[in-house]
């Protein structure tokens, strides 16, 4: 065996050992993205992989890319904007994507896309009347 088969071999084994595994972390995955607006914590998608939750964040990051946290945070993002497109108040669909506080859904929003949730709004419906 050649040093680079066996360098790929051992990121396999220590990355994805076993196909149950990634099964286990794409089960959590998919039950974030069911949930996202419950109250949810890394207990509780760790708990639907059946890890600890630090073995977890590593399977989860190793897998997708970042951290379950992260991947949260913009399912609910992805859902707000949708929302946006509607005419609900800003304060209901920061509720309604499962976020506690309108002052840190805002600031979060404007951090992750340049703008807050009401420009956001308005430059969509500018561009759905022209």
């Amino acid at each position: 065996m050649t040093f680079y088969t066996e360098t790929v071999a051992k990121i396999s084994r220590d990355w994805y050992p076993k196909d149950h595994i990634v099964q286990q972390v794409i089960k959590a995955k998919q039950f974030i993205d069911r949930h996202f607006a419950d109250p949810i914590d890394l207990d509780a998608m760790a708990l639907e992989a059946f890890y600890s939750k630090f073995h977890f964040i590593r399977c989860f990051k190793a897998l997708y890319g970042r951290t379950p946290h992260q991947h949260l945070i913009s399912v609910r993002m992805e859902a707000a904007k949708h929302f946006l497109e509607t005419d609900a108040r800003i304060a209901d669909i920061c509720y309604r994507v499962g976020f506690e506080s309108v002052t840190s859904f805002t600031s979060l929003f404007k951090k992750m896309t340049s703008v807050t949730p009401a420009v956001y709004r308005d430059r969509k419906k500018a561009i759905f009347k022209n």
